[in-house]
């Protein structure tokens, strides 16, 4: 990722997330990545999904870059924000990642949280400080922050009835969806009740 550089879409009609784009407005990108499959990955989900963090700490300060650590701060004032990461295997798709873009994080057969892209950057020294893996693991090095999370709980069944999708589809790896699935789940997370989201 050559770039320096809390629920998703918020998605109610005519209303705006955290930092700005309408929710019926298209993301840029909408990604959808299997998230809490194991062990290692729920335990990645309690530190820093479950819970809002301190970024300016300095055990993680020291990690970023000066041009990263601002751009963290310009989508997260108080210095606090979710994360979530992905491998070098993923680097392509991960770089192409920007503010206000759409990450759908599975898990159970069921989308189980939405979060919008605030900062997407690659620091593998950041993302070590973050989650503490395993080194025997494979490691993290792209590193994405949400500037909104919401949890709606979404099963497959919902998803694979969307047009573009197929019944069966256990989204496996960190996928960039094409346009037309990105439509598609955009206006599905639009739809959803508030208490939902």
């Amino acid at each position: 990722m050559s770039r320096t550089s809390t629920g998703a879409t918020r998605a109610r009609r005519g209303a705006a997330p955290a930092g700005g784009r309408s929710a019926t407005a298209p993301a840029r990108h909408v990604v959808i990545q299997p998230s809490f499959g194991n062990q290692h990955a729920r335990r990645h989900w309690a530190d820093t999904l479950d819970r809002l963090v301190d970024y300016r700490a300095p055990r993680l300060a020291e990690a970023l870059t000066n041009d990263q650590a601002a751009a963290l701060d310009a989508q997260h004032p108080d210095g606090r924000a979710h994360f979530w990461g992905a491998s070098d295997k993923h680097d392509k798709r991960a770089d192409l990642l920007v503010a206000g873009d759409v990450v759908l994080l599975t898990g159970r057969k069921h989308v189980l949280a939405v979060g919008e892209v605030g900062h997407a950057f690659r620091n593998p020294g950041f993302a070590r400080a973050l989650w503490r893996p395993d080194p025997a693991r494979c490691l993290w090095s792209n590193v994405y922050s949400f500037r909104a999370l919401c949890r709606p709980h979404i099963p497959y069944e919902q998803v694979w009835a969307l047009p573009g999708f197929n019944p069966g589809d256990n989204f496996m790896g960190l996928r960039l969806l094409s346009a037309e699935k990105a439509s598609s789940i955009l206006g599905l997370l639009d739809g959803l009740a508030p208490a939902t989201r």
